[in-house]
Formats: C-alpha cells, sequence, structure tokens
C-alpha cells in the first residue's frame, strides 16, 4: 500500500510539472514586445532581427517552439540564451550552485532549530518560555523577508555594529562559499524566515501528541520522560510538521529570489532579474522550470516522509 501512494504521488508529481513547463513556456509568449528587439535595443536592424528569430525559433509555430523546447529539457539541453549567445546550462550553472548552497545552509540550520524551539515551547506550556517563544516567531512570520533583511544589514553591517559585508563582493574565479562571512546575513534572514512557522506548527501538533491516550499510557507506566518524548511523542508528531517544512523549503526556492537581489548574491535571482530586463526567454524559461522542480519535488518527499510516518498506513489501516 505505501509503495502504491508513493508511486501515485510521483506521478501525479510528474503531470505537475509538465502542466508546469507548459504554462511557463506559453506564458513566456504573453511579454508584449519582440524578444529580438529587446535584446538588441539600439542596434536592431531587420538583418539582425531575423537572425535572432531564426536562433530562438520564434518564426515556428508556438506548439512546435514548445515540442523542441521540451525535448532538449528532457535531454538536459535548455537552450542557447539569446542575450550572450552561450549555453543556459553553462551560464546558469554556478548560479544554480550558489542558490542551492544558499538554500541547504539556511535548512540545515532552520529545520532542527524550528523543531527543538516548537519542542521546547510545548515542553514548557503555559510557562514564561511558551509565551516568550510564541510572541517571537508571530512577530517574524509577520514580518516580509525583505523587512528582516534590512533590518540585520543596519544591526550588523551599517549602522550599529557593522561587523558583517552588506553585500556579497566574488572575485572572478572564486565561489561564494569561499568567503563565509559574506554568506551569514543571507542565511541568517532564511533562517529567521522559515523557522518560525516550522516551530509554531512543531509546538502545535506536539501538544496535541502529548494530550493523546498511548503518551498518557507511557507515563502512567513510569516509562522515563525523555523515552516518551523520543520514543512516542515525537515519532506521531513530525508527519504534520514535516508538510509545514516541505511548504518552507518550497517557498524558499521562491523567496530566495529577493534575498539575493537584497544582498547582490550570484545565484538564480539576479540571473532571473537580468534575464527579465534583457527579455532572454530561453534563461527565464529554465530558471523558472529549475525553481518548479524544486518546489515539486520537495512536496513530493514531504509526501513520502507523510506516508512513511503514518502509523495507519504502516499497518495497513487506512488509505
Amino acid at each position: 500500500m505505501i509503495v502504491r501512494l508513493i508511486l501515485q504521488r510521483l506521478a501525479v508529481s510528474v503531470v505537475i510539472l509538465l502542466v508546469v513547463s507548459m504554462a511557463i513556456f506559453f506564458a513566456t509568449l504573453l511579454l508584449p514586445g519582440d524578444p529580438a528587439q529587446a535584446i538588441l535595443g539600439q542596434q536592431a536592424t531587420p538583418e539582425r532581427i531575423a537572425a535572432i528569430h531564426e536562433q530562438m525559433n520564434l518564426d515556428e509555430p508556438a506548439w512546435k517552439r514548445y515540442v523542441l523546447w521540451l525535448g532538449g529539457l528532457l535531454t538536459g539541453d535548455l537552450g542557447v540564451s539569446a542575450a550572450t549567445s552561450q549555453p543556459v546550462s553553462a551560464l546558469i550553472g554556478d548560479r544554480v550552485g550558489a542558490s542551492l548552497f544558499l538554500m541547504i545552509a539556511a535548512a540545515i540550520i532552520a529545520i532542527p532549530v524550528g523543531i527543538l524551539v516548537g519542542i521546547l515551547a510545548a515542553l514548557r506550556r503555559g510557562r514564561a518560555t511558551d509565551t516568550a517563544i510564541t510572541g517571537v516567531t508571530l512577530v517574524l512570520a509577520a514580518l516580509p523577508e525583505f523587512v528582516i533583511g534590512i533590518a540585520l544589514v543596519s544591526l550588523f553591517a551599517t549602522v550599529v555594529f557593522s561587523v558583517l559585508p552588506a553585500v556579497t563582493m566574488q572575485p572572478p574565479g572564486t565561489q561564494v562559499w569561499d568567503f563565509p562571512a559574506q554568506l551569514i546575513l543571507p542565511v541568517l534572514v532564511l533562517v529567521l524566515v522559515v523557522s518560525p512557522y516550522i516551530a509554531r506548527m512543531m509546538r502545535a501538533t506536539m501538544l496535541e501528541v502529548l494530550d493523546s491516550g498511548y503518551v498518557e499510557m507511557a507515563r502512567l507506566k513510569g516509562v522515563p520522560e525523555r523515552r516518551v518524548i523520543l520514543r512516542h511523542a515525537l515519532p506521531h508528531a513530525i508527519g504534520p510538521v514535516a508538510q509545514v517544512i516541505a511548504i518552507q523549503l518550497a517557498w524558499m526556492a521562491g523567496g530566495v529570489v529577493v534575498v539575493e537581489f537584497l544582498f547582490r548574491y550570484p545565484g538564480l535571482g539576479q540571473a532571473l532579474i537580468e534575464a527579465v530586463n534583457y527579455r532572454d526567454v530561453m534563461v527565464v524559461v529554465a530558471i523558472t522550470m529549475i525553481v518548479a522542480a524544486v518546489y515539486v519535488v520537495v512536496n513530493l518527499l514531504a509526501d513520502i516522509i507523510g506516508i512513511l510516518t503514518n502509523p495507519k498506513l504502516r499497518t495497513g489501516g487506512g488509505q
């Protein structure tokens, strides 16, 4: 049963990615103006415009252009950037790695922090610790990421302490992770945006589990409290939290654009903004598909975790 449910989720994810690819590709066709004219600017001539049209298959029917693009996408060919005449995969390769590094670093910190803070709040229910955690997480959850980013820049990079760089400066031939100090603020912004939601959900599910009958029975049997938390409560509470974690990680795939723009981080966000400015359709479509793929894959993993941690499904007691 579990294998069948996982295969169903996988099939749905593939269909979603196909629909998203169609929506993204045909949405780019609705952008006003001629891409060739936008790329060439004042240097546009009929001959050069015609060359760009041929290079980008702009004279072909829309459905044929989509089929050609999808076929290349399935074989790993993301096309050629009309603005730079470079393969899109080479143009955004390093930026994909930089964005993934930023998101993974933030996730590695935010997930355990959110879970631990949520557990602490649940165990201190009704006390000052619980009240403080609830208030702080509510405030952080209400603030947009750019507000948190500006506040951290003002606090640690410009006005108050001035101990961290305000923007990312990457010399040619180097990688962003070669300069750890420049990563602190972008990672911290993502952690402060993501972890409050995880903590609040963890607290809610943990409270529900702690009030359940099997936890109460374990306590009546004299099971040590630490074992009650780790062996009986936590496994049952982590399933619903996995869904929230997936949503937050999926948001991070798109929300990282704002953070990258704020800190001039050389990731997919900057590449997307530049591609939109130059009407570089192939780059726009490629980056959007990467973000959509991350979103779908993360939610698929969350579904799988939810299935595997569901006691009814493990014992065959429900769909």
